[in-house]
């Protein structure tokens, strides 16, 4: 680590060579930080570790994020916590660890956060202290500031990879299977609505990254989000809204239930909403009940059942409706729940996959389709694999596709064939 008075001193020189409020290269900046190093060490003696250390945290900090950038530049982290300006931690491998750098102080982390948040076009401050926000890579930002958060500005970042996640990949992690995989295609080409549940950090977004994959290339897709994340790719006709919040003169705010609503009026094929939480379920289940098969969402829960129950409660949230009639537009809108979670290991799998059959008695009927079933450890990791259960109920929209097909038997009895 180096010496912060050698930093602070260094920091110094460069801000009195340099004017950075004026249109600068980047080579300038790091040619000024070179020639500064190079005077202090004349004077003070640095080791080679310690030139290129200062050198990158001195650039970091007056043209990037601070100590964010080596963060977000590091790809085996996957999650950051900034808990105030000295307290940091980092999601690696599925594991929680403390990083090993800090902020120079608490003002430097509110600047870092307000050029986050502008880049944006969000607003946070102490009158509206919390804010959801996104990087340029697409990573996901909720800050919460004082004096909401009693020990200082909170920030957490959810990285997401690169190159979007594809279901060849998510064979390679051994979170599917082959045969699960192809089921998958099946379900998405032939336009069943589907709903990726699972508790926070489960990899939602991203398994609804892999599923878009398998929609047609000639359709016309709405994303809706709260702030943006997903990776659709081979999608021409793609449109992408994203939610704003109200101005500070509470003005020109744009919800998930506004952009559904608008939606409906752009012919889309199908509607994609990142993430399903409040009455905005009401609009997304009308969505998929009129004409617009093949939708996809995601949604909290720590089951399948339990996604169907809070779907329910969300639908309450903005609708007097009888419980009954909500629980007949949730059967008939929804097909398929796919339920993801994390194992003791920390790594993310696919636990199950239910079909939605419809109403009985007034209860939701619900067919497993797929179920993890585990085997054992391994090297200190779980070993399974998701085993079939059940065949399909509802096979009509797979008929329609032509993956099932009705042949004739010369009695004149119907069989279907796959």
């Amino acid at each position: 680590m180096v010496n912060s008075e050698y930093m602070q001193d260094i920091r110094t020189k460069v801000m009195q060579t340099i004017d950075l409020s004026g249109d600068i290269e980047d080579d300038q900046v790091r040619g000024v930080i070179d020639m500064c190093i190079l005077e202090y060490s004349l004077e003070k003696p640095l080791s080679v570790r310690d030139k290129v250390e200062i050198k990158r945290d001195l650039f970091n900090s007056l043209r990037r994020l601070d100590v964010l950038s080596d963060m977000l530049d590091d790809d085996s982290i996957t999650e950051i916590m900034i808990n105030g300006a000295d307290n940091i931690f980092i999601e690696r491998a599925g594991r929680l660890c403390r990083y090993d750098r800090t902020f120079e102080s608490e003002e430097r982390l509110k600047s870092v956060i307000q050029h986050i948040v502008a880049e944006c076009n969000r607003l946070v401050n102490e009158s509206s202290p919390i804010v959801d926000a996104r990087l340029k890579d697409g990573s996901r930002v909720n800050v919460v500031l004082p004096p909401v958060s009693l020990g200082g500005c909170v920030m957490t970042i959810r990285k997401f990879p690169k190159e979007g996640m594809t279901m060849e990949r998510l064979l390679q992690l051994g979170s599917i299977t082959t045969e699960v995989a192809e089921f998958l295609r099946k379900l998405v080409v032939s336009g069943y609505n589907i709903i990726v549940s699972g508790g926070t950090g489960a990899g939602k977004t991203t398994f609804l990254n892999a599923l878009s994959g398998y929609i047609p290339h000639d359709e016309r897709i709405v994303t809706i989000e709260d702030s943006a994340e997903l990776q659709l790719t081979g999608i021409d006709n793609l449109v992408s809204l994203e939610s704003r919040s109200a101005n500070v003169e509470g003005e020109n705010a744009g919800s998930i239930r506004d952009l559904i609503k608008t939606s409906l009026r752009m012919r889309p094929s199908r509607i994609i909403v990142g993430e399903v939480r409040d009455a905005a379920a009401i609009d997304m289940l009308t969505a998929m009940n009129t004409g617009h098969d093949g939708s996809l969402s995601t949604g909290h829960a720590n089951s399948s059942r339990d996604m169907l129950t809070r779907l329910e409660t969300m639908v309450l949230m903005g609708a007097d409706m009888p419980v009954l009639a909500i629980r007949q537009q949730i059967a008939s809108a929804v097909d398929i729940i796919i339920q993801l979670g994390r194992l003791r290991d920390k790594s993310r799998r696919c636990l199950e996959i239910c079909e939605v059959i419809g109403l009985e008695g007034g209860e939701f009927v619900v067919n497993k389709l797929f179920e993890f079933r585990e085997r054992g450890l391994e090297d200190g990791r779980i070993v399974g694999t998701l085993e079939k259960i059940n065949d399909l109920h509802n096979t009509a929209k797979l008929m329609s596709a032509g993956f099932i097909r009705v042949t004739k038997e010369p009695t004149g009895a119907g069989v279907m064939a796959v």
